[in-house]
């Protein structure tokens, strides 16, 4: 649909924003800013890397301030809309020159969707980390592989039909294929919801009791359960959660410390849902707990915590570390707040989630009167191999069923998720086997993206594919080739599906704060990406005069203590927006 006319006013109001998010880049929304991997809370001076590809920050004391930096200026932002490709691509240009830029590797392609022709690029060959621009890719490949009406299904089994008493002899087998909806993005907040509508399918299939244990099978997918080359401080943070076939609230808890009543008293820390273990404690009783602070075993909880902090007085510094242990399921909280501090809440990882599946199921089952003689238990791949599951001799009790492909493909693209993508990758692997029996199932996936980028004539024989969601720095790619496949999916049968994805200017998921009150709002739809020293800007924007561009921004190099780097990425969209020519 072509865009109205624009008038004089808006044009100037938008114009008059550019050249404001250049003056005022320092002080970019601090919501578009995404998670620190720092440990400590609090962390000191050095500003924390900003990993993965979307995060609700959580409430921060300001560290100590570094040595100011020159504001980047921008006079040609004030001055007419560009008119001509000429006088466009000198506005880029100017952009692209700024002092905070000149040793940084910046990758651009510009398009016209509607005569081909190219408006803009710079070092658009060149490899570069792709950050959360990565989930394009995988996402794409699953639209046109599975199709937007692909459903996962979970699948819970039996050696029998209970019988008439609903006594069910032998274990009950929850087998997990990757839905990624047992979460409460998906379900108006409810941690609960999906688990309890499981159990009650399992209630309505007439069982009442399990002789057996009820186990959690995740063993549909094959390999590590973590993207290849991930950083191992990101792992205890919700956007480095393991992937499992079995998936329950995005594999995470909802970590939450408040300051004690009184000074001297313990912080508050709490979790949801509610499937932790607490356990208050101080630097000494710690030193003597080498019990709790143990790989997960059958039976025990999915995670403990150990809340080792203090509270302290008026106006102290936060020192708040969270630490989990590489391989533990023991989460460490440390360090003060003081007691006037609004609370810090961050997302922490669960270590074997299909535990925590099954933990909640159990629970569920319980409030319906369905109780379990035997454990809680886990079988993944590796054990599943000395026990293979013959589902020919095993009875579906009930099963669950995901929403669309869709649906999952919006809730996966606009708040950035790199789990969703993770799953979506390993189904592309299942779906489409490999001949290859030693590829694990995430490498599987990752030769089916790549054989659909052939097919969409994508240059990619010298791109780095490693993972789905773009957490892993060893991938590398071009603007060039994110641009192609950018006109391929607008051309593709499911183009209203794959536009309607990605995150909207102004609107909504990681780019609900950027170029708000400029004609990019609500026109441009574009992935952002974003890990430290890293950013990406990819997707498309209708100009002024309605013609439909395609781009691609990637940013490289670029210290995290200089003005933030989606500052000079936006005011370029807003450029392609405002463009009152034609290609």
């Amino acid at each position: 649909m072509p865009l109205k006319k624009l008038s004089a006013a808006r044009l100037l109001a938008t114009l008059l924003l550019v050249s404001a998010l250049v003056l005022n880049a320092t002080t970019f929304d601090a919501r578009a800013q995404e998670a620190q991997r720092d440990r400590r809370v609090n962390p000191l001076p050095a500003t924390p890397a900003t990993p993965s590809a979307v995060a609700t920050p959580s409430p921060q004391a300001t560290p100590a301030s570094p040595q100011p930096t020159p504001q980047p200026t921008l006079a040609a932002a004030a001055l007419p809309a560009p008119r001509t490709v000429e006088v466009l691509r000198s506005r880029i240009s100017e952009v692209l020159g700024q002092p905070a830029l000149a040793h940084a590797l910046v990758g651009i392609k510009v398009v016209s969707l509607d005569t081909g022709r190219v408006l803009f690029e710079e070092n658009a060959g060149k490899l570069l980390v792709p950050a959360s621009n990565m989930k394009l890719y995988t996402v794409a490949a699953a639209l046109a592989r599975l199709g937007p009406d692909f459903r996962f299904n979970t699948s819970v089994y039996a050696p029998e039909a209970p019988d008439k008493k609903g006594k069910l002899r032998g274990h009950l087998i929850v087998y997990g294929r990757g839905d990624p909806t047992f979460a409460t993005r998906f379900n108006g907040g409810d941690y609960f919801k999906a688990i309890d509508d499981l159990a009650a399918r399992i209630a309505a299939a007439g069982v009442r009791e399990v002789d057996g244990d009820i186990v959690g099978d995740e063993s549909y997918f094959t390999g590590a359960p973590r993207g290849s080359s991930w950083e191992w401080d990101d792992l205890q943070w919700y956007y480095g959660a393991d992937v499992s076939a079995l998936t329950v609230n995005d594999n995470a808890l909802d970590l939450s410390v408040k300051p004690g009543a009184k000074v001297g008293d313990p912080c508050i820390v709490a979790a949801g849902p509610d499937i932790a273990r607490i356990v208050t404690t101080n630097a000494r009783q710690l030193a003597g707990a080498p019990s709790i602070v143990s790989p997960l075993a059958a039976g025990n909880v999915p995670l403990t915590i150990l809340n080792n902090t203090t509270t302290t007085t008026r106006a102290t510094k936060r020192e708040l570390v969270v630490d989990r242990p590489p391989g533990q399921n023991t989460l460490v909280v440390s360090g003060s707040l003081p007691v006037d501090d609004p609370g810090y809440t961050a997302g922490v990882s669960v270590p074997r989630p299909a535990f925590a599946f099954v933990t909640m199921l159990r629970s569920a089952l319980a409030k319906r009167g369905v109780t379990v003689k035997g454990r809680t238990s886990v079988v993944d791949a590796e054990l599943r191999k000395s026990a293979p599951l013959d589902m020919t001799k095993l009875v579906e009790i009930a099963k669950r069923e995901s929403p669309p492909l869709s649906e999952i493909a919006a809730h996966t693209m606009k708040p950035s998720q790199n789990l969703y993508t993770e799953l979506i990758l390993r189904t592309l692997g299942k779906q489409f086997p490999s001949t290859d029996p030693a590829l694990s199932t995430a490498q599987a996936g990752t030769s089916v993206v790549r054989a659909f980028l052939n097919e969409a004539g994508v240059t990619n024989s010298h791109l780095a594919l490693v993972d789905g969601s773009g957490l892993a720095r060893q991938n590398l790619i071009t603007a060039e080739a994110t641009v192609q496949l950018l006109v391929y999916m607008n051309q593709h049968r499911y183009a209203g599906v794959w536009r309607d994805a990605q995150p909207v200017a102004g609107v909504d998921g990681t780019l609900r704060s950027r170029m708000r009150g400029t004609i990019a709002a609500g026109n441009l739809r574009a992935k952002t990406g974003t890990l430290s020293n890293v950013s990406g800007l990819s997707g498309y924007v209708t100009s002024a005069a309605g013609e439909r561009l395609a781009f691609s921004m990637l940013v490289n190099h670029y210290p995290d203590d200089q003005p933030p780097r989606q500052s000079y990425m936006d005011i370029i969209a807003v450029l392609l927006a405002a463009f009152e020519g034609k290609s």
